[in-house]
């Protein structure tokens, strides 16, 4: 009589394993679509943003060109001296590059063990 009540003890234990295993994988693959979800779409906002300001940059940079080439009689020097300027941001970008790191890493892992 022992023998058949820990038999079906071990079967109920069975049981209820396997259906924790089941909830807990249903669990991890709702955390990683949220996740991925989270970062596609902070993905694309981030390209659509970035798409416009570019835009917007590259055509207030033809303004000033434009516009330094006049003061100067010469449109040559005015693009000269905006992509001397852009020049010195890309050094100033290549230089800070680590400290771009921390905030980065902050922001996704505060994403992704929320």
């Amino acid at each position: 009589m022992a023998f058949e009540e820990m038999k079906k003890d071990l079967m109920e234990a069975n049981a209820d394993v396997r259906s924790y295993l089941e909830n807990s994988e249903e669990y991890i693959r709702l955390k990683i679509f949220k996740v991925l979800m989270g970062l596609i779409t902070s993905g694309a906002q981030i390209m659509l943003v970035g798409a416009v300001a570019l835009l917007a940059l590259f055509i207030l940079s033809f303004a000033a060109s434009f516009a330094i080439g006049e003061a100067l009689g010469s449109n040559y020097y005015g693009f000269l001296i905006i992509g001397g300027v852009y020049l010195v941001i890309a050094f100033l970008c290549y230089v800070l590059r680590d400290r771009l790191n921390g905030p980065l890493l902050r922001k996704f892992s505060k994403q992704y063990f929320d």
